[in-house]
């Protein structure tokens, strides 16, 4: 190119940015416009629920009041609840003020996503993320298992220290933008940090060689379980989200959920194995804590696997016998309706057969 195609490229160049400055102008006015919108829908928002928490109390002592349900009261009591929903679909539009955690870790950095699709790649992130670290641990493990070199233990250790550090920090951006993680879950994964920052500290003497071999079956188990897991998880949340019967932001866990119960008989054993390999490990430590050479390191993890194994149980069996009832509750509730129907259908065929029997008299 000569000396006059470069001053055309440039001068054409030059139209370009003219362009670009003029969309720039008008983004950066709009942004200003949705801050301020944003500003007022919270405004509003609060000032909504405000009137509402009033308009509920009120409604509260009429009702003491009252000896029977009126029917304006049962419509006014339905409007609220709609009126709630409504407004919880409203904040989700919304960015959120970040939780403690965030705070200390992030500062007051805005860790809202107000597009509905960056949401679900986001989430979907946070699935492909565990799901690989999950294959990476079980091959860590199994070469640890298979070879006894002391940098690989601690690369497979470090791993599940920023694995887990990471998903509390993940997780908790999911919160605020309105997954229903719940809290046992969020917790487990602050424990699992602490577990693993501990092991990682412990130092190469005889009673970690005597654990050594424990923990890595542990870990090898652990990440063959979630994988099947979020196989399963993710085939129940993709059919019960299309039908409307879960939220967008529902994510795979490491237990057992009430969405999970149907199909879920082949993974409950591999589930209570699991935290059975948990009060096995907390058994094991507490017989290696009398080890002459035994560290402090030893004692702290013995009460954090047997929490993890106590709550893990409490939480699943709890759910499981809440189903078990509700399931018995349903089938009772079934064979009242038909018992119902089979003497309506009796008593329609009785009176057919009546009136068939005047007809033919007649």
């Amino acid at each position: 190119m000569d000396i006059e195609e470069v001053q055309k490229e440039w001068e054409d160049l030059r139209v370009d940015f003219k362009r670009l400055e003029t969309i720039n102008k008008d983004y950066a006015t709009k942004l200003e416009e949705v801050g301020d919108l944003q500003g007022a829908c919270m405004k509003e928002l609060n000032h909504q629920r405000y009137r509402m928490s009033l308009i509920a109390n009120a409604l509260k002592s009429v009702d003491k009041k009252s000896i029977e349900k009126d029917e304006r009261l049962l419509t006014l009591e339905k409007e609220i609840m709609k009126r709630k929903a409504m407004l919880h679909e409203i904040e989700a539009t919304l960015p959120k003020q970040n939780s403690l955690y965030l705070k200390i870790i992030l500062g007051n950095v805005n860790v809202s996503i107000l597009n509905k699709n960056d949401k679900f790649k986001y989430k979907d992130e946070y699935e492909k993320f565990k799901l690989i670290l999950s294959a990476i641990a079980f091959v860590l493990a199994v070469l640890n298992l298979l070879i006894d070199f002391r940098p690989l233990q601690l690369i497979m250790i470090f791993l599940l220290v920023w694995y887990y550090c990471t998903l509390t920090i993940r997780e908790s951006i999911l919160k605020v933008n309105g997954s229903r993680i719940k809290g046992w879950w969020r917790l487990h994964h602050f424990i699992s940090t602490a577990v693993a920052g501990i092991i990682l500290v412990w130092p190469q003497n005889e009673p970690w060689n005597e654990f050594r071999h424990t923990f890595m079956w542990f870990i090898a188990y652990i990440s063959v379980v979630q994988y099947m897991q979020f196989r399963y998880q993710s085939g129940v949340l993709y059919r019960l989200k299309a039908l409307g019967a879960r939220h967008n932001m529902d994510i795979t866990i490491e237990g057992f959920h009430s969405w999970m119960w149907r199909g879920l008989s082949y993974l409950l054993p591999f589930l209570f194995g699991g935290y059975m390999f948990q009060l096995y490990i907390a058994y094991t430590l507490y017989q290696i804590s009398y080890h002459p050479e035994a560290t402090w390191q030893v004692w702290y993890l013995v009460p954090l696997f047997l929490t993890l194994h106590i709550c893990n149980m409490y939480t699943i069996l709890r759910t499981l016998r809440k189903k078990t009832k509700g399931g018995l509750k349903l089938r009772y509730k079934l064979r009242a309706i038909a018992y119902r129907l089979s003497n309506e259908i009796a008593v329609l065929d009785q009176k057919w057969r009546q009136n068939k029997g005047e007809a033919k008299t007649e």
